[in-house]
């Protein structure tokens, strides 16, 4: 026969003795009865044996089919047995002596491979008497002393008539003192008039309600959240005769909820830049008042000029240093802070902020504990302000970021009565944690950004050169927000024949890694321009040498960074170096401009009377891409034109698009302006919000132009014997320039050129003079072999000219055109 406690597989309490809870339920008041899966007896009590008079060895190993008097009821098409998880209904059963019995029957199915009978039946038996009234009792007991929420009971007044124990505790009233009342007198408050509302609703309709409310009982220090139901209550003929009013705290939870709702309020607010200042007051922001009426974030003073994070934050002896970084109050203006923002304060040994750092863990204090009024003890003025505030809880919790301890945030409450809990301990830490490591991001940002931005100041000019050519203002503006520092730059460079080149570009790409490229870049623009290379070839070179960087980048990355994108990322990553230029040569003498660019902005040129014109160049891609030649365009620009050149960075912003970019440059740059710099000035406010997403460069130049009478030209014959006319011509014109002291040099230089010309070279040849700051004198001929430097022997008869160009003169060179070749050598002027 079957043990009762086997085939019920009830749960007991710990401890709980299975005789003892046997003799408790009386097993035999229950016919309980296992079959097997073929539906064979196999366990068979007491209570079986009292309902059909067979004993357990009567009946164990039969069919239980056999004790059916009908077969059991199909009610819609039942499916076998073996299917179902549990079966109910009444079934006819043939007693020992022969009598039908209907008996009602619950029966479960165990799943296959259970410890246990694959079927357990269960019957309750009929017939025990129970005291009169005992069920009305129950009912009425329960109601009263319901431990799972508060209830109450109104009539169709809404006039309260029954209440249960919780009901009394929720208000701090007894039944007795409530009966009569409605619900907005017992409550006074909103939430009592919205359930009374509710209430009426359920009267009027007959279908249940449902509030939420959050209500502080008197006596107690906070609010309780409240899920309120109210149900229609019905007689037997389905008459409403009153209302159920259920409300269930749900304080525990609704917290918990918040808590969450914190922590992802948080993740969304904090860490938005990468602003140390700005990152620590959102965090204080957060959780002012959600979890505390006044926060501060302290950064270890240390910071500022340790490039990490101390080993050791507490100091083995002395007090700790900390910043403010931030704070909130509730009170306007924060009264409560001893500290301000931006000042650093000192905390000895047992201080609440440096035992918290001392032992890494967070730490929760009353004013009345003992450590917390002995720091208050040594500190008059934070204890002035803990009495005159009402400040009685306090949390201090380390900010930890990657295993470096960066600072602590304080927590403190003085409206809020309540003290902070374990709970708003855990919270804080989380919070915490979240807030340092975005801390700590923007502090290693703030400091990659910081050497960036020597790096690139380095890299760019640190003054403009002097030269007649034009004249010319520059701004350069890195960029804000996530970007960081980037590859942008700009150049003055001035060339042979009183000419200067003008140069824009832009990297792709942020960070370290880009400003090094642009410095790579830059220098080459520099040597190239040197050579006096025209403007299309020397882009031209320029992509040949962004191609080998890529090459170089490729084979030196690959095993690190093999499946990552090919770009120079935000963060400075090393990939494919992608790069644009503009590149222009303005001549003072024919006022003639020769530009270039490659996958970049074309400049734009204000003529003298205003009018704004972009230049048209052919489209072109970025440095690096195809390897094909770059052409170039030529334009003339009156005297007193402006040629303005910039990076894409200040007509290209994420909401803003290329074309109004454009148009909004072009009505900057026709606005009157007092100077040049005023005019750079005026673009940018124009152009760029406060926080560039983009680095941004701008170069404007006003051109000059040389007067006729500053350049002389003489057409030289290929005749040697022109050389002693040339040199008298040289002459006269130096004495018509007052330049009587440079006769002497110039004479030398204009007869070792041209006799070099028209002795290797090919005709024609020709002999120009500029007198501007400096007296340049430059010698063209239709060859291409250009002149270089050598040490003549003692006995050569030659080779000693050049070199004697090259001491007598400032500098001097050879560049190429499409006929030829000049050679060019600029002497300095001694001073009026």
């Amino acid at each position: 026969m079957e043990q009762p406690a086997t085939v019920g597989r009830a749960t007991r309490p710990s401890g709980e003795e299975p005789e003892a809870l046997e003799a408790l339920v009386g097993a035999a008041l229950t016919a309980r009865v296992a079959l097997d899966e073929h539906g064979v007896v196999t366990g068979w009590n007491a209570g079986a044996e009292r309902l059909l008079g067979y004993s357990a060895e009567q009946v164990t190993g039969r069919r239980a089919a056999d004790l059916l008097a009908e077969p059991i009821p199909v009610r819609g098409g039942l499916p076998t047995l073996a299917g179902l998880p549990r079966w109910n209904g009444d079934v006819a059963l043939r007693h020992r002596d022969g009598r039908q019995l209907t008996v009602r029957i619950l029966a479960h199915h165990r799943p296959p491979g259970a410890d246990a009978p694959a079927w357990l039946i269960v019957s309750a038996l009929t017939g025990r008497q129970r005291p009169a009234g005992l069920d009305e009792s129950l009912v009425s007991w329960s109601f009263a002393q319901s431990p799972c929420c508060a209830q109450a009971i109104y009539d169709t007044r809404l006039r309260l008539r029954r209440a249960n124990a919780d009901m009394e505790r929720a208000t701090a009233l007894t039944e007795e003192e409530m009966r009569g009342l409605r619900v907005s007198e017992i409550v006074d408050d909103d939430a009592g008039l919205r359930a009374e509302r509710a209430m009426a609703r359920v009267l009027r309709t007959g279908e249940p309600e449902y509030e939420e409310n959050y209500l502080r009982a008197p006596g107690e220090g906070h609010e309780h959240a409240w899920s309120v139901f109210m149900s229609a209550l019905r007689d037997h003929e389905g008459t409403i005769r009153g209302v159920c009013l259920s409300a269930h705290d749900m304080t525990e939870q609704f917290w918990a909820r918040k808590r969450l709702q914190l922590i992802a309020e948080a993740g969304r607010r904090i860490g938005g830049t990468l602003d140390v200042t700005r990152t620590a007051q959102e965090l204080a922001d957060v959780t002012v008042p959600a979890l505390a009426d006044f926060a501060s974030v302290d950064l270890l003073a240390a910071l500022d000029d340790a490039p990490e994070p101390p080993a050791q934050p507490v100091p083995a002896d002395g007090p700790l240093l900390l910043r403010r970084a931030a704070l909130q109050s509730v009170t306007p203006g924060a009264p409560e802070a001893v500290v301000a923002a931006g000042a650093v304060d000192s905390y000895p040994p047992g201080s609440m902020p440096f035992e918290s750092l001392r032992t890494g863990r967070p730490t929760l204090h009353e004013v009345t504990d003992t450590a917390f009024t002995a720091w208050l003890a040594r500190d008059p003025a934070r204890a002035a302000r803990v009495r005159a505030f009402g400040i009685h809880s306090v949390m201090a919790v380390p900010l930890v970021a990657r295993g470096s301890t960066l600072g602590v945030a304080f927590f403190v409450r003085h409206r809020n009565e309540e003290a902070f809990q374990q709970d708003d301990l855990v919270l804080a830490g989380e919070l915490a944690a979240r807030a340092a490591v975005s801390i700590d991001n923007a502090r290693r940002y703030t400091r990659e950004r910081a050497t960036a931005v020597t790096l690139q100041r380095s890299l760019l000019p640190q003054r403009l050169p002097r030269q007649a050519a034009v004249e010319v203002a520059s701004r350069y503006l890195p960029a804000g927000g996530h970007a960081g520092v980037g590859g942008d730059w700009f150049d003055v460079i001035p060339l042979s024949g009183a000419r200067v080149a003008l140069v824009v570009g832009d990297v792709v790409g942020h960070g370290l890694v880009a400003s090094a490229t642009m410095g790579r870049l830059r220098t080459a623009v520099r040597t190239l321009a040197d050579i006096d290379l025209p403007c299309g070839e020397l882009l031209t070179h320029l992509d040949d040498l962004v191609a080998r960087l890529n090459t170089e980048e490729e084979s030196d990355d690959e095993p690190a960074t093999a499946g990552f994108a090919g770009s120079v990322g935000s963060a400075g990553t090393p990939g494919d170096v992608g790069a644009t230029c503009l590149y222009a040569v303005y001549d003072p003498v024919t006022r003639r401009c020769c530009i270039a660019g490659a996958g970049h902005p074309v400049p734009a040129v204000v003529g003298p009377g205003g009018t704004v014109d972009l230049v048209g160049l052919p489209a072109t891609p970025p440095l690096g891409v195809d390897g094909l030649p770059y052409e170039s365009t030529e334009v003339v620009l009156p005297e007193g034109s402006l040629l303005a050149l910039y990076t894409n960075g200040l007509i290209e912003t994420p909401d803003r698009d290329l074309d109004t970019g454009v148009h909004r440059l072009r009505e900057a740059l026709a606005r009157p302006a007092g100077s040049l710099d005023a005019l750079c000035d005026t673009v940018l406010a124009d152009l760029l919000p406060q926080r560039p997403a983009d680095d941004v460069a701008l170069l404007i130049a006003r051109t000059h132009a040389l007067d006729a009478r500053q350049v002389a030209t003489w057409a030289v014959p290929s005749d040697p014997s022109a050389v002693a006319q040339t040199r008298k011509d040289v002459v006269a014109q130096l004495e018509r320039w007052g330049l009587s002291d440079a006769v002497f040099v110039t004479e030398l230089v204009v007869s070792e050129l041209v006799t070099n010309a028209i002795r290797h070279a090919q005709p024609p040849v020709q002999l120009r003079l500029i007198h501007d700051t400096t007296l340049i004198c430059e010698v063209s001929d239709g060859g291409s072999t250009a002149p270089h430097l050598r040490r003549a022997r003692t006995y050569d008869e030659g080779g000693r000219g050049l070199l004697l160009v090259a001491q007598l003169t400032e500098r001097w060179g050879t560049r190429q055109s499409a006929t030829g070749k000049t050679i060019w050598a600029e002497q300095t002027l001694s001073p009026v």
